[in-house]
């Protein structure tokens, strides 16, 4: 019998390290290829529609740059995390919530106008984000419960929560019993960057503010130092006087307040007002984003942009050749297990160890420990 063990590499190979994000690019076009091939279709013509024409037109690129900035933003969030070794899965729910606390003021106080309206939505995202974050994080500081669990449990409850508020005490009146809030008037909007070539917000450029803010953060501050020192040896962050738990608050309030932000964006920005959802799962892509961009802030912001070209591509191919929406999900997916393949043997190597079959002498024993 072989059994297969993964065995830790003494040194890794800074080459591999630095080419992962393309080999496990050049294996999803592979596998990609494959899959539409098993579907009927040309793969040369459905990654032409799948990654050129979504990027043909200038008024395509503000597209690309509507889908780009919340995965940029909540990625750069979790990449804190990550470094940390802090497990946030819920950036999701904290996208949402985010939404849910900017809009409070436009659906509650329409009759509130002037151009206080719109900073204080965007705090209000950021401080809803940061407080649902801190729920997992005072879960895992006070009862060192698993974060993974908590954090994506915490999802559900926040859909469940603005399907709730659309279709209860939030919903337009005027509405026609549809499940959606009063539309946003214009100072609750965010502005347009160029108005006449296209619909790109200034999501965007929060979202490339915050990568060089938290690249700053990570590599020329000291709680970057201590976020890197506790995420590879929390004994010797103990030792260097760092404390763990603080460091947990403070990456998942940072990483959820980024998620607001961008759960705010999203709702004041490309749709203008509450719906039962406004997430396509940017929470969950955004993990794959943090990943490929190799959990810094400055490559996520390039990595944001391949996957949101998967979401406009995925939409174009359903439209041209008929094929399912799922098709972007799948994308995404063998995406992220190439590049949790590669990482894993860039860091380990595969031995295959023969299991030695019982003797005679050995078949009694084993007969008795049963």
């Amino acid at each position: 019998m072989m059994r297969l063990e993964l065995v830790k590499r003494p040194q890794r190979s800074m080459l591999f390290s630095a080419l992962s994000p393309f080999i496990a690019f050049v294996l999803t076009i592979i596998a990609g290829a494959i899959l539409f091939a098993l579907l009927g279709v040309n793969p040369l013509k459905a990654f032409q529609i799948y990654f050129l024409e979504p990027v043909s037109q200038v008024w395509q690129l503000h597209e690309l740059a509507i889908k780009a900035a919340p995965l940029i933003l909540i990625g750069v969030g979790l990449s804190v995390c990550y470094r940390a070794n802090i497990w946030n899965i819920g950036a999701e729910g904290q996208f949402i919530l985010g939404g849910i606390f900017g809009s409070s003021i436009p659906v509650l106080f329409p009759q509130f106008e002037g151009p206080l309206v719109l900073p204080l939505m965007l705090l209000f995202g950021m401080v809803g984000g940061a407080a649902y974050a801190a729920i997992p994080a005072l879960l895992k500081a006070r009862f060192n419960t698993n974060e993974i669990l908590t954090s994506l449990m915490l999802v559900y409850v926040a859909q469940l929560f603005l399907d709730w508020l659309v279709r209860g005490p939030w919903r337009d009146p005027k509405g026609f019993n549809f499940p959606q809030t009063i539309q946003f008037n214009d100072p609750a909007i965010l502005p347009e960057l160029m108005p006449a070539s296209g619909r790109a917000n200034w999501g965007f450029v929060f979202a490339l503010v915050a990568a060089v803010l938290v690249w700053i953060l990570m590599s020329r501050m000291l709680k970057g130092f201590e976020v890197r020192v506790l995420g590879s040896s929390p004994r010797a962050g103990r030792f260097a006087g760092f404390g763990i738990h603080r460091m947990v608050f403070f990456a998942f309030m940072l990483s959820g307040a980024l998620a607001g932000l961008a759960g705010i964006s999203e709702v004041s920005g490309a749709i203008g007002q509450l719906q039962p959802v406004i997430s396509p799962g940017y929470g969950f892509a955004a993990i794959i984003v943090a990943f490929l961009g190799r959990l810094n802030p400055l490559g996520i912001v390039a990595a944001g942009l391949v996957l949101a070209l998967t979401y406009l591509g995925g939409e174009a191919v359903q439209s041209a050749l008929g094929i399912s929406d799922k098709v972007a999900r799948v994308f995404q997916g063998m995406l992220l297990f190439f590049v949790l393949g590669c990482d894993t043997l860039i860091h380990y190597r595969i031995r295959l160890i023969g299991l030695a079959a019982p003797t005679l002498e050995a078949a009694p024993k084993l007969e008795e420990a049963r």
